[in-house]
C-alpha cells in the first residue's frame, strides 16, 4: 500500500494528527523571513504545550521572535471534548517605555471553545492575524482555505499535493491567488503521528522505530510572495515540438497537446499543453499562463472518464498550459 494511498485513507477518516518535524519548518520558512517583521503570527493548529505533540511551529517562532522581528505570536489547539488555549506572546514597551523586541511576554489564556479553527473565539484571533502558518487538517483543508481567502490572510501551510485539483482550490491557484512553496526534501513528508495510530498504516509508510508515517503526495502552500515564483523553468535542452511531434500527440477531445513529463515542455511550441500537476512547483506566472485542468475545461460530453484522452485513454490530471511569449517556432 503506498503512502499516497494511506494518506487519501487518512484524510476520509479525518485522521488529521500529523506532527511537522523541526527541519521540514526550517527548511521552508527560511524562504519567507522577509515578511514576517511587525507582523501578527498565528498559529491555529498547534499545541505549544511541552511534551511529544508540542507544535514546532510554535517553538520556530519563538526560536525567532526577535531576530524576526515579529509583533506577536498566537497559538491555539483543538481539544474534541473539553475547552482549551490561547497562547501569546507580544513584544512590550522597555523600562524605558520604548518598543523593545527583546522585550516580550508570553501569556496563557481559556478560551471559550475546544481550539476548532471555525469556531467564533478562535475567527476572533483570526481576524487579529496578518500571516496563519500551520499543518492544517487534511480533511477540511478546503474549509480551510476558504475561511483564510475570506479573511484575506496570509499563510504558508501544508496540504495534499492533489488539492491542487479541487474545485474549490484549483481556481485560486489559476488565479495565481496561491501557489506552491518550496515543498519538502525531496517530495518526501515525514509527519511523527501517536502510536496508537500506528496500526492504521502499512508496513513501509509507518517506521515503529521513529514513529514517522512517510508520504510523498504533500506540499506547501502560500500566498506569500518567494523568489521560486519568479524563475522561469529553462526550457534550454528540452525538446522542439516541430522536431518530434510523435512526442507530443493531441488530445482526442481537446485542442492541445499531451506533455508527460514538466521535463519534456518543448521550447518551441506556443499552443495549449496538457502537463501533470507536477508542473506547479515549477510554475512561473511570467513564463505560462494556466488555461485550465481538465475536468473544469473540456466539455463534459468530451471527457474520457473526467478527463482528456489520446486514443480513447483517459490521462490523469492534467494542468493545460500556454506559453506567454510566442517561440516564433
Amino acid at each position: 500500500m503506498s503512502g499516497n494511498k494511506n494518506l487519501h485513507d487518512a484524510m476520509k477518516a479525518k485522521q488529521d494528527e500529523f506532527y511537522t518535524q523541526k527541519a521540514d519548518i526550517e527548511r521552508e520558512l527560511v524562504h519567507y523571513k522577509t515578511h514576517f517583521k511587525d507582523k501578527i503570527v498565528y498559529c491555529n493548529c498547534d499545541d505549544p504545550k511541552d511534551g511529544p505533540n508540542a507544535s514546532e511551529f510554535w517553538q520556530f517562532f519563538v526560536r525567532n521572535f526577535n531576530d524576526w522581528q515579529l509583533k506577536k505570536l498566537i497559538a491555539t489547539h483543538y481539544e474534541p471534548d473539553e475547552t482549551t488555549f490561547s497562547y501569546k506572546i507580544e513584544t512590550g514597551p522597555d523600562k524605558n517605555g520604548q518598543f523593545n523586541m527583546f522585550n516580550y511576554t508570553a501569556k496563557k489564556r481559556a478560551i471559550k471553545s475546544n481550539g476548532d479553527f471555525r469556531s467564533q473565539p478562535c475567527v476572533n484571533l483570526l481576524k487579529q492575524a496578518d500571516i496563519i502558518v500551520t499543518n492544517p487538517p487534511f480533511s477540511l483543508f478546503r474549509e480551510y482555505v476558504a475561511q483564510l481567502m475570506k479573511y484575506n490572510k496570509k499563510f504558508v501551510i501544508i496540504g495534499p499535493r492533489n488539492a491542487i485539483t479541487y474545485k474549490e482550490i484549483f481556481p485560486l491557484i489559476s488565479s495565481n491567488k496561491i501557489w506552491l512553496g518550496y515543498g519538502f526534501k525531496n517530495s518526501d513528508a515525514y509527519f511523527r503521528i501517536d502510536e496508537k495510530n500506528a496500526a492504521k498504516y502499512a508496513a513501509g509508510v509507518y517506521n515503529p522505530e521513529t514513529g514517522f508515517v512517510h508520504f510523498r503526495n504533500c506540499t506547501w502552500f502560500t500566498n506569500l510572495d518567494i523568489n521560486k515564483r519568479h524563475e522561469p523553468i529553462d526550457l534550454r535542452g528540452h525538446y522542439s515540438y516541430y522536431e518530434n511531434p510523435e512526442r507530443y500527440p493531441k488530445y482526442d477531445n481537446y485542442n492541445a497537446i499531451e506533455v508527460s513529463k514538466v521535463d519534456d515542455i518543448p521550447y518551441d511550441y506556443d499552443g495549449v499543453m496538457g502537463v501533470p500537476i507536477t508542473f506547479m512547483d515549477k510554475y512561473c506566472p511570467e513564463q505560462f499562463e494556466i488555461v485550465g485542468l481538465d475536468r473544469y475545461t473540456v466539455p463534459r460530453e468530451f471527457l474520457v472518464g473526467g478527463r482528456v484522452a489520446i486514443n480513447g485513454k483517459p490521462r490523469y490530471a492534467r494542468i493545460l498550459i500556454r506559453r506567454r511569449e510566442s517561440t516564433g517556432g
